[in-house]
């Protein structure tokens, strides 16, 4: 490390939750790099959305909700939803002169002098008086674990190492995960797979009819209760259900979503249930989620008993320096994007020596 550059505030993240907050440090008045920077570990614009699978088109996306200041027009459906996120991002950096530092790979935030934080990084050390964390949750897939699951012979894969169906052509696929991804997965697949079989732990459940702002507010609430009590959030999509379109009906008539419970144990050529049955497959496509990237954030030490950070609003209730946006309740497009404003006008509230507000 070089040396230690000071700000008042530091954002870690550049996907759309850490662009509304930079967008909203701007329009209140922080300058890029004196005011404010942003640090964001992946190698160009577009967060974790430049990571999806060519396959997943613009037209396949379930919402994307616009930046604050900069809406998204014109995007061609049949695009690579990577190609048109990230052009979008790039333009809105640019719009916005959000200056952000790439690649730069946050190692640790710790306690720093003079009641500051210093946020250890792979090139420099920034003091800054408040953090906005922005990290997503794509950097930390969730793999299940299963008695056997070391003895499969077959190939093992997570949502975030899937590159298209076109690579499963005549295997046995077994896709294990019941939200977007895996039925996602599943109607990409049928067409070039041998045979595909869906299993979740839960049935799954589909919502029919539009989801509209009551609703929303209703399965954001559920989440919020749960960081609130300092619990490991769910996401909002685990609480909505998944949207029924015209593909997923035929999907759903053509047999490709005929759901199975979760198997008991992984075998060497395939899977075993309870009661003995036996499936052969050559992969097991892990369609199981993320988990929050907070790591860098062990030495402050603000995990709950209950193993998740206790959040008011976007504030961490074991520090008020810390705010997590794009995390739990503001996991969602256009939660995230209210989230960078609400974080902001709690940080102005703070660095100004005014109380916080509750949320």
């Amino acid at each position: 490390m070089n040396s230690t550059h000071e700000v008042d505030v530091v954002v870690v993240g550049a996907g759309q939750a850490g662009l509304a907050a930079a967008h909203h440090l701007r329009r209140t008045g922080f300058e890029p790099d004196h005011g404010f920077v942003v640090l964001d570990h992946s190698p160009g614009p577009g967060g974790a959305w430049q990571f999806r699978w060519p396959s997943l088109t613009y037209g396949k996306v379930h919402g994307m909700h616009a930046l604050p200041g900069m809406e998204l027009t014109g995007a061609d459906p049949a695009r690579p939803s990577a190609d048109v996120v990230g052009e979008y991002f790039a333009e809105y950096e640019r719009t916005f002169d959000l200056r952000v530092r790439r690649p730069v790979h946050v190692r640790a935030v710790r306690e720093g002098p003079g009641g500051r934080l210093l946020v250890e990084t792979s090139k420099d050390v920034w003091s800054t008086r408040a953090l906005i964390n922005a990290t997503g949750t794509w950097d930390r897939p969730f793999w299940p674990r299963y008695p056997g699951q070391e003895t499969f012979r077959g190939r093992q894969l997570h949502t975030a190492q899937y590159a298209g169906p076109r690579e499963f052509a005549g295997q046995r696929v077994i896709v294990v995960g019941g939200g977007a991804s895996g039925t996602q997965h599943l109607m990409e697949l049928a067409p070039y797979a041998a045979a595909t079989t869906w299993v979740t732990r839960r049935p799954p459940v589909f919502r029919e009819g539009p989801f509209d702002e009551d609703a929303g507010r209703a399965a954001v609430a559920l989440v919020e209760e749960r960081v609130r009590r300092g619990l490991p959030p769910r996401s909002v999509v685990s609480v909505t259900g998944l949207p029924l379109n015209d593909a997923v009906r035929q999907a759903l008539r053509d047999g490709v979503l005929d759901r199975r419970p979760m198997f008991a144990r992984i075998t060497p050529d395939g899977v075993e249930w309870r009661d003995g049955q036996r499936l052969a497959a050559d992969v097991i496509l892990w369609a199981t989620g993320f988990r929050a990237a907070l790591d860098h954030l062990a030495p402050l030490r603000l995990r709950e008993v209950g193993g998740g950070i206790r959040v008011e609003g976007t504030r961490a209730v074991a520090d008020p320096r810390v705010h997590l946006v794009g995390y739990g309740p503001s996991a969602s497009t256009v939660g995230a994007s209210r989230a960078g404003r609400a974080a902001v006008r709690d940080i102005r509230r703070l660095l100004a020596g005014e109380p916080a507000v509750a949320a």
